[in-house]
């Protein structure tokens, strides 16, 4: 091909990108957003193309290889409504009427990349929440009669939606009471009064203790209103990338309970929790009265180094280097943060007002240079507890691990300090054999998961070598092997689990009882077992998806694919897609059925609410071919010996009472859906849980040989985990048994 003909060629494909980018600029949303009384928020034209390339993604690459269809359209229909309005107090049943058009159609809309009936939803529903609050600060400064027989129903999940603004009214009134009488009854003022005197004054109090009650109603009356007036303000603040999650996530939620889109800052965020690690100062903010606040400063971050900045300094203002300040007051605290936050290298000036002045004071500018910074309280940490049993005392390490955490980045970079669970625990686990305990128990509770890869190397750490967990996808089934010979710990090993370890949790908790390698402890884990892979969404962004949305957005700067900003949220997006499934080594998936332990506690958290079984878009449970392998150590016969011993202790334990009692009181509190507006009754039941719950302390307090506590004395915080001392005497009855010759451990 000559140039004329290669210049022809090229002056005609960019002539078909521009008829594109001009027809998509013409191109209207077929449905109108505009909702008088909202704040008319208009999806964005990458977030249509993400949408777009979504059901794609999804069609083409998820486990379930699912068709986004009429059918699906039902479901991601009913989950959006809930997302938006779980307990049916905004919205009226004529706006659902009017959404129902949508009902099979939002496959279509999403196809095709039109968002707008999900933002016209999203639009009259925050028109909804705006006008119930509003009205709910006009009825604050109305006289209540807290001595009427009235019930304020909090939970209308399973209510019909409000039939009409005047039920709607009655509702949120019974709210606003509601509000007012806990703040009564907190202030200590609760006598009968006068319906007619919105203060609420006994008849024949003195003179002194009316005016204390006019000022407490009157207190509690603008705590209130400045309460809601702050939702008011948040609402306000809402825009696109708020609704666009919250449809992203009906959507996706739809497919399958872990398949889940991110928009940009959130997917920092997901990106931040699995590193435990990010760029910037180092420090927690918070959000009071429209001004921002420092929570804590991170230790050994750089505001913690620069010792230029405080628990409790506000700050007004941020600038980049030497560039001008700008004032953040009013701003959302997201924004914020992605204003402090910046390169390695990069200074942040700041303008603060130091805790305990006045926000009309001086304020006071200070420089910080961004760092990387380590979350070390978010890492794995150790203790070391003592038991003694049958006259022996044996030291056991508890090593308390809250994620399967990795910082992929600087891994993939070569970074020889990279931060990972496996590191953190091969660390904790040469201090405690220096301290020369008897065992180790690995504590999973709450553990949601985190990196396959920690899950491996994690087992890895206690077993010579051998396949640790099997991930069948579309094509094939890969067994996952630990491949070095290396053992950090050769003792007793425990892990301890409950309703929540999940995914990663399951991983290491299934190997280390398969291969008996330890014993489990607890309850029945979550159940997920399925395997989910991060994408950057600017891998499906084309050239031409690029050329449309700049000329949607009339010559606005449109960042490259795969350019990030200056924080490292990817610009389009991240989808967290389920493309496997994983199986244990003995061919079970812990998939709904989760881990059952070997010792089981009573579970606090019902299966039908809490957990993969829970989920209706969740895969099924099913087995394929066990993995070769071979047993560390046969426990069968070891079980039932520590279970035997175990159950023989919460026979007598007072403790285990407790938990029993607890279980049926959150049961009991699971089921309720209302409370009384009656004063009397309610702060009679207030009184009796109070009274029940200071009994439990004192016999709690009075085992432990403490004195015990008189009505209103607060309870010096203690390290009271019944379900951890039970775990530990169980990990001293599995270290006997093996002393005394019931088992081996053959590496």
């Amino acid at each position: 091909m000559d140039f004329k003909s290669f210049k022809k060629m090229l002056k005609k494909i960019f002539l078909a990108l521009f008829i594109v980018a001009a027809f998509a600029c013409k191109a209207n949303l077929r449905v109108s957003t505009d909702v008088e009384g909202s704040n008319n928020i208009k999806p964005e034209p990458q977030q249509q193309i993400v949408a777009k390339e979504l059901v794609k993604v999804i069609e083409t690459y998820n486990y379930k290889k699912i068709k986004i269809n009429d059918s699906l359209s039902n479901v991601i229909y009913d989950e959006f409504l809930k997302r938006l309005d779980p307990s049916r107090n905004y919205l009226l049943a004529s706006d659902v009427k009017g959404f129902e058009q949508y009902r099979t159609k939002l496959d279509d809309y999403l196809r095709e990349g039109d968002l707008s009936p999900f933002f016209q939803i999203f639009n009259v529903f925050q028109k909804r929440y705006q006008e119930r609050i509003q009205y709910s600060i006009s009825q604050i400064d109305k006289p209540f009669d807290y001595t009427k027989k009235e019930v304020y129903i909090y939970n209308r999940e399973k209510l019909p939606w409000l039939n009409s603004t005047a039920e709607a009214n009655d509702l949120w009134t019974k709210r606003v009471k509601y509000d007012l009488l806990n703040l009564r009854i907190a202030s200590g003022f609760t006598a009968p009064f006068d319906v007619k005197n919105p203060n609420a004054e006994e008849m024949n109090s003195s003179e002194k203790d009316k005016g204390a009650k006019d000022t407490s109603a009157t207190k509690n009356a603008e705590t209130l209103k400045k309460r809601y007036q702050n939702l008011l303000s948040q609402a306000s603040k809402t825009n696109s990338q708020d609704a666009f999650q919250i449809i992203m996530d009906a959507f996706t939620q739809s497919v399958d309970p872990h398949t889940n889109y991110l928009i940009p800052d959130n997917a920092q965020k997901f990106n931040e929790d699995m590193a435990r690690s990010f760029t910037g100062i180092g420090a927690t903010l918070q959000l009071e009265n429209e001004v921002v606040k420092v929570a804590s400063i991170v230790p050994g971050g750089p505001a913690f180094k620069a010792k230029t900045l405080n628990a409790g300094d506000r700050i007004i203002g941020v600038a980049q280097g030497k560039e001008e300040f700008v004032d953040i007051i009013g701003w959302r605290l997201d924004n914020t943060v992605q204003k402090i936050k910046g390169p390695k290298g990069t200074v942040v000036r700041l303008k603060i007002i130091p805790a305990g002045q006045e926000l009309s004071s001086q304020p006071k500018v200070i420089e910080i240079v961004r760092d990387k910074v380590i979350l070390e309280e978010q890492s794995a940490k150790k203790t070391i507890k003592t038991i003694v049993s049958d006259g022996k005392t044996y030291k056991i390490g508890v090593i308390d691990v809250p994620g399967f955490y990795l910082d992929f980045e600087a891994y993939r970079k070569g970074d020889p300090n990279y931060k990972s669970t496996t590191r953190d625990v091969r660390l904790i686990l040469d201090t405690l054999k220096q301290q020369n305990v008897d065992g180790i128990v690995i504590d999973l509770r709450s553990n949601g998961g985190g990196s396959l890869i920690e899950a491996i190397e994690l087992t890895g750490l206690f077993i010579k070598t051998g396949p640790v967990v099997q991930v069948k996808d579309l094509r094939k089934t890969d067994i996952n092997e630990d491949d070095d010979p290396s053992i950090a710990w050769t003792g007793p090993v425990g892990v301890m689990v409950d309703r929540f370890s999940a995914s990663a949790s399951e991983i290491f908790a299934a190997a280390i009882q398969d291969y008996g390698r330890g014993i489990i402890m607890g309850t029945q884990t979550y159940g997920k077992g399925t395997v989910q892979s991060a994408i950057d969404m600017s891998r499906f962004i084309s050239t031409v998806d690029e050329i449309i949305m700049k000329a949607k957005n009339s010559g606005e700067k449109i960042i490259s694919v795969g350019q990030s900003s200056n924080t490292g949220a990817p610009q389009y997006g991240q989808i967290n897609l389920t493309m496997a499934k994983f199986y244990r080594i003995n061919g079970s998936s812990t998939q709904h059925k989760g881990v059952i332990p070997d010792i089981q506690f009573p579970m606090i958290f019902p299966a039908d609410k809490y957990g993969e079984s829970s989920e209706p878009s969740a895969l099924p449970f099913d087995i394929i071919k066990p993995a070769p392998f071979k047993q560390i150590a046969n426990l069968s016969t070891v079980k039932p010996e520590l279970t035997k011993l175990h159950e023989q202790r919460m026979k007598s334990s007072a403790e285990y009472k407790y938990l029993l009692e607890d279980i049926e009181q959150f049961k009991k509190r699971e089921a309720e859906n209302s409370v009384t507006l009656n004063e009397v009754q309610l702060k009679k039941e207030r009184d009796q849980q109070e009274a029940i719950n200071l009994a439990r302390t004192n016999q709690r307090r009075a085992l432990q040989n403490l004195p015990p506590l008189k009505k209103g004395e607060v309870a010096p915080k203690q390290d009271n985990d019944f379900i951890e001392d039970e775990s530990l005497k169980v990990m001293a009855d599995f270290i006997q048994l093996k002393d005394t010759g019931k088992y081996s451990l053959r590496y």
